[in-house]
């Protein structure tokens, strides 16, 4: 990751949170490589109707992980989201709020800017 990383926006990527601590590499930024096999690209703000969706399909993003250093989520915070995920979400009609600017553009390659920006926070 030497080079900036750019925003689906085009601009230099802004983080996402810091608490909680977010990111495949858990810097507060969607970063990504080819080591992030899940493209954690997406920076969403949860909502509880997302997080329910999540566990039914098997990701439990509310109960703490320390082991991961993982707290566990509630409705509102940001997290770097697999942009499948978001993809499969936004296909459920139960997609979470996203933010752009902090959004990676590597989500591009799974989903529009448009539905993209259907979600976006204003």
């Amino acid at each position: 990751m030497s080079e900036q990383a750019l925003n689906v926006l085009g601009k230099p990527l802004v983080p996402c949170s810091y608490d909680p601590l977010t990111g495949f590499y858990r810097d507060g930024c969607c970063n990504t490589d080819e080591q992030d096999q899940g493209s954690h690209v997406v920076c969403a703000k949860v909502t509880q109707e997302f997080l329910e969706l999540s566990l039914r399909l098997g990701n439990d993003l509310i109960t703490p992980r320390l082991e991961y250093r993982f707290a566990g989520l509630k409705a509102g915070d940001r997290w770097c989201l697999c942009a499948l995920r978001f993809k499969e979400a936004f296909l459920a009609g139960a997609a979470p709020q996203v933010v752009l600017e902090c959004t990676h553009a590597k989500a591009l390659e799974f989903v529009t800017l448009e539905e993209l920006q259907s979600c976006a926070v204003q």
